[in-house]
């Protein structure tokens, strides 16, 4: 019956006898075949084109002003502290100052109790520093990660990043998937470049806000009006003189030829 009705629509279309042979039995073989293409195309695993990770590091591992911990381990030479260390705490009290606020801890390992030389360091060291209403005490555990036996730490602003460094989610040889193939910066990227920015910053504050200017020069202000008035350009002028390679204010190095 199918194979009849394509005959007729071929001999209504005036297509020749051959033809109209073969338009029945082929055409429902062609139009199978285009179905299964078109939906095996449906089914392929393609790489998307939609970013997995902001393409900025900036945005992938973003520095935060936060109110976080600030602390300071102390290994003391000999059971007393060094002068790096004394320099150290100083450093550390005139932080606080800036950025901290309630009190600074001085935690003493329990292991290690016959510290007490250096504990006595330390707070005198504070205290002389204008802070010595804001110490108190507290013991922890061995630090095994630093091997410290003395630790001062306060709460304040500092600079931090969120995100973890070192997460490796994706397969960067493409071996396994199809993730490589969008060419775009790996999930990792940054990450240490904003931690070491975020823990070096003096201020953390001048990564969000601008400071207040300050006054302006009175005397290259009035040098420059002067300028002006006297049709004269006001920019700075700067000569510099520079000694050429290979010679000095003697003449020529041993063994140099002029141009």
């Amino acid at each position: 019956m199918t194979a009849t009705r394509h005959s007729r629509s071929a001999r209504k279309a005036g297509l020749p006898g051959w033809t109209r042979r073969l338009v029945g039995p082929a055409s429902g073989f062609c139009l199978g075949g285009a179905v299964a293409c078109l939906l095996s195309g449906c089914g392929a695993d393609y790489a998307s084109s939609d970013p997995t990770f902001p393409g900025d590091f900036q945005a992938r591992h973003p520095i935060a002003l936060v109110s976080g911990p600030t602390s300071l381990d102390i290994y003391p030479i000999d059971g007393a502290l060094d002068q790096r260390t004394i320099a150290n705490l100083h450093a550390f009290a005139e932080r606080y100052r800036r950025f901290g606020s309630g009190e600074i801890l001085i935690l003493n390992s329990s292991r290690h109790a016959s510290e007490a030389k250096a504990l006595d360091q330390v707070r005198r060291i504070l205290a002389t520093a204008g802070l010595r209403s804001r110490i108190g005490w507290a013991s922890y555990g061995e630090l095994e990660r630093t091997g410290a036996h003395i630790r001062v730490t306060f709460i304040g602003v500092k600079a931090e990043v969120g995100t973890a460094c070192g997460l490796w989610p994706e397969d960067l040889a493409s071996g396994s998937s199809l993730e490589g193939w969008k060419n775009e910066p790996y999930a990792n990227f940054g990450c240490a470049t904003q931690s070491v920015v975020a823990a070096q910053v003096d201020d953390p504050r001048d990564l969000v806000q601008s400071r207040a200017l300050a006054p302006s020069d009175a005397v290259m202000r009035t040098r420059a009006i002067e300028d002006v008035r006297n049709g004269q350009d006001p920019g700075t002028h700067w000569s510099t003189n520079l000694t050429p390679i290979g010679e000095s204010a003697s003449g020529p190095a041993p063994g140099a030829t002029g141009q």
